[in-house]
């Protein structure tokens, strides 16, 4: 699922640490789940972390406002 589909409805935490931790190749236990929680992918699709394009989304399309 691409990460606009799921961004808006993840939590402000989840969401200032994906953007403090840019490109991180490991995530959280607490972030990975709560991106499956919101219909991202699940936590077995996680297992190598989030695609160069979804990094890429957090960097340059998502709002600090949200």
């Amino acid at each position: 699922m691409e990460i606009f589909m799921w961004w808006l409805d993840i939590d402000l935490k989840s969401k200032e640490w994906l953007r403090e931790n840019l490109r991180c190749a490991e995530l959280p236990m607490e972030v990975l789940e709560r991106i499956a929680a919101v219909g991202g992918p699940r936590l077995d699709d996680l297992a190598d972390g989030l695609t160069d394009a979804d990094w890429d989304f957090i960097e340059t399309q998502s709002e600090f406002v949200d």
